[in-house]
This record gives C-alpha cells, structure tokens and sequence, in this order.
C-alpha cells in the first residue's frame, strides 16, 4: 500500500532535536510547530520511542508548539540502573520546560506513557491544562498487581534489515504497511555484536508494569479507550468517578497511531477544541464526531 500524501507530508517535516539532563541521565525529544495556545507532550508506550509520533506530531501543531519525548530507556535517551513512572514523570516535566511548552502544557500519553500521564494528572500542584491517555491499563486503586512475564532479553541480529524484519507490535495487532514500516526502521540501533531495539530491556524487570491507579484528578483529563485495545472493562467508571472524560475509538487497536491515526488525531483535536471553549468532552465515538 502507498502512502498517502497526508503521511508523506508529515514524517517530511523537520524537528528540532534537543537533550536535557534529568537526574544524572540524559533525555532527548523532538519539537515541530511555535508555542502558543494548548501546547503538548507526547509519551510513547513501553518498549516504544517518541518516533511512534512522527506522523502525528504534524497535525496537531496548528497555533501550537508540539513536543515528543524519549523517556529513559527509550529511543535515543540515556539508560538508568532503575525506571518507575513517578522517575519518568519528573522527565516530561523536564522536557515540557526546555521544550518551550510554557506553564500549563497538554500531556498526551499511549500505554505506559499514560500510566505516567495519570500520574502526573494525579499530583497536586502539577501545572498541566490537561491530559488525555491513550489505552492504558487501569487498576483498582490500590492494585500490586505486578503483571506478567512481558519480554526476555533483548536479542542481537547480525544486520540492521534483519533486525527491522523482527520488529512486532505488543500485543499484536493490524497496523498500516507504511506507518509499520516507518516506525521499523527507526527502531533499531546498533549495539555490541550487531544490532538491536532502541529499549532498555529492563525497563520492566522482564515484566509488565502495573495498571495504573486512578486517583482524583487535578487538570482536565480525557481517556481513549482503543476498541481492541487493553483496557479492562470498568474503566469508564473508574475514569469518570475521578472526574474525567471517556472516549471510545471503535476498531482501534492498542496503539491507534498503527491502525487508526487519523481517528486519533480527530479525537485529540476535539478534545482539545472543546477543552478551548470551555466544555467538556462527551463520552462519544470519535468516529461520530
């Protein structure tokens, strides 16, 4: 399948690259757009790297400035002895401040990067103009639930197309050929003896991270619940009880950005338009919209 012009034209446009230091460890991101109003952070998910935004970052940077991060043990950043989403969420602020995103960005996250989202959605004090999480587990608050064996040890291939051809999604699901091939290819660093992932294997000790708990919200925050995608039923209540929106994205796989970008960037767009205006955002379909 070809891409189409829209695709094209996006992954086209050039970043800005820069490095901040955040405790002893080096953080990278990637910048498109002037700051203005509703200016945003994207969180890739676990395992993922701020390139799964390439094609989305373009199309919401219309009277905005959009950032996208490498977490630790992520893309091009450095690695640490230890992770944990309260540690990456002191990243995102990090990064918002350098990034020139001004004093009450929109954090968007996908996964993990949304468990880091609530979190910081969830602290007193944290000058966010919002959140919107995409498809992140939700626990019961409270929850130890430590998950299971997510991953083993990272292999190393001979060559950087043999690597490339390995590259999967997790959990698997339909992407489109060229967003899927994109993404691929800048997946891939080279390492001791060949090439590999551009992922700390253990960012999760070999193991799934916890849901995240839901606490009482502190900004606005919007949850896009991806139709195949790995929210437990009950999220909804859980999300609306704290104070927050649901939004359903029918058809979408776990990272819609694979499979339904263009779905994605209508419900971040009308979300944020409604968030402008002073409204909340309806517990509708985006594809309704």
């Amino acid at each position: 399948m070809a891409a189409p012009d829209w695709f094209t034209a996006a992954i086209a446009e050039p970043p800005v690259t820069g490095t901040i230091e955040v405790d002893g460890t080096p953080i990278a991101y990637r910048s498109l757009g002037e700051p203005g109003g509703q200016n945003i952070l994207l969180v890739h998910g676990g395992a993922a790297h701020s390139r799964w935004w390439d094609h989305i970052s373009p199309l919401l940077t219309t009277g905005r400035r959009v950032v996208a991060i490498d977490l630790s043990g992520h893309g091009d950043s450095g690695r640490r002895d230890h992770y944990s989403p309260d540690r990456w969420a002191d990243e995102v602020l990090a990064v918002a401040d350098a990034g020139g995103l001004g004093r009450a960005p929109v954090v968007i996250g996908h996964s993990l990067g949304g468990i880091v989202t609530l979190a910081l959605a969830s602290r007193p004090g944290t000058p966010l103009g919002g959140a919107i999480v995409v498809d992140s587990p939700i626990g019961v608050p409270g929850s130890a639930d430590r998950g299971e064996p997510a991953m083993g040890r990272m292999r190393v291939y001979a060559t950087r197309e043999e690597t490339i051809s390995r590259f999967r999604p997790v959990p698997a699901q339909t992407s489109l050929p060229y967003v899927f091939d994109h993404i691929a290819a800048h997946s891939v660093r080279a390492v001791d003896g060949g090439f590999g992932w551009k992922f700390d294997d253990r960012i999760f000790d070999g193991r799934v991270p916890p849901p995240a708990e839901v606490r009482e919200f502190q900004c606005p925050v919007t949850f896009f619940r991806a139709e195949h995608g790995l929210v437990a039923p009950g999220a909804r209540e859980l999300i609306e009880r704290a104070g927050g929106s649901f939004v359903e994205l029918p058809g979408a796989g776990h990272a819609p950005m694979l499979d339904q970008p263009l779905a994605l960037v209508t419900g971040i767009r009308s979300v944020l338009r409604e968030w402008a205006d002073g409204s909340r955002p309806d517990a509708a379909e985006t594809g309704t919209r």
